[in-house]
């Protein structure tokens, strides 16, 4: 990262994310699901909500009764968070099913013309409004194929319909296509080598609570922050937190360090030195700009995550916080 103030308070506040209680957790953390093909997300979702017993839940990403794989859920404060998961790009394994014989060296020539933008209708039964949309596929990959039936797995933009992708693969062999089955094994920075399941969620609560042991449940949940690890970052000032997060812009004197190329009107995380989520922002000059000037407003925030009172009241005087002006931001 690029260092804007390399004279910035020591942070001696705050705390790590991983050093939150299972408490804090659970008031705002992120629960990677491997959801099995039968209930729907929605009765998944109401099921870890129980075996958690938190009041707030959301899921990131609906995916079909049939359908298994990666469902990231949002705990509590965390929930706010849920559209960063539904934008981000995601990964499946799918098995489709050829309705003719073809030869396997056209399959693979028709099926490697579709990465790249395509362009879909969404399903007739699909919750979205059916208009042609483009979609970005960044990889597709064939695995197997055995007869009519083709093991593939698809890197692709959120709302991407696979069944869809599988009747137009179809299509343009002219023989047919249907998807037999589907696994999402990627959402964003997530992915199914660290998910668990609904039984493992239930069983590492009850252990906690009847024995006192963390260790299990500490693996299931994690800290909110990383559904912000795909998004460039800011480092703030310990000087400039509470006035972030008490509503205020944040201004380039209240940042010390930040990532590279971030450009101008992209959102931003901005976080503590500690490694916590405070806000969320869209920026309004370039990384760039930002080391080459001294003043003016850097970042619009848009969406406050930290509870105003963890870091003390540094961005204005007052009796019992004296700082010298130049580390005092508004």
């Amino acid at each position: 990262m690029m260092i804007k103030d390399a004279d910035a308070i020591k942070d001696r506040w705050g705390k790590r994310p991983s050093d939150r209680s299972i408490g804090e957790l659970l008031e705002a953390g992120v629960v990677i699901l491997d959801k099995p093909a039968g209930p729907t997300s929605h009765q998944a979702t109401a099921w870890a909500k129980d075996s958690l017993a938190v009041k707030k839940i959301g899921h990131g990403g609906t995916l079909d009764p049939n359908v298994s794989g990666v469902l990231p859920l949002c705990l509590g404060k965390a929930v706010r968070l849920t559209d960063l998961v539904l934008s981000s790009d995601k990964e499946y394994v799918c098995l489709m099913r050829l309705h003719h014989d073809r030869d396997e060296e056209k399959i693979r020539k028709v099926m490697k013309n579709f990465e790249g933008k395509i362009y879909q209708f969404p399903p007739v039964r699909s919750a979205v409004k059916r208009q042609l949309r483009i979609r970005t596929i960044s990889e597709l990959k064939i695995m197997d194929i055995s007869g009519r039936d083709i093991l593939f797995t698809v890197s692709c933009d959120a709302g991407t319909y696979i069944r869809t992708l599988c009747i137009d693969i179809g299509e343009a062999l002219g023989s047919g296509a249907n998807m037999i089955e589907l696994r999402r094994t990627r959402s964003g920075a997530m992915n199914e080598r660290d998910a668990t399941s609904l039984f493992d969620i239930k069983d590492s609560y009850i252990f906690w609570q009847q024995n006192g042991r963390e260790e299990w449940i500490r693996c299931i949940i994690r800290p909110m922050e990383i559904l912000a690890d795909p998004l460039p970052k800011i480092i703030l000032k310990a000087s400039a937190v509470d006035a972030i997060c008490h509503g205020a812009d944040l201004n380039v004197q209240g940042i010390h360090m930040l990532d590279e190329e971030i450009r101008k009107n992209a959102l931003v995380a901005l976080m503590t030195a500690r490694g916590e989520l405070v806000a969320l922002g869209t920026m309004m000059m370039s990384s760039q700009k930002i080391m080459a000037t001294s003043q003016g407003k850097a970042v619009s925030v848009t969406r406050v995550l930290m509870d105003a009172g963890k870091y003390p009241k540094m961005w204005k005087f007052s009796t019992d916080m004296e700082l010298p002006e130049d580390q005092i931001h508004t």
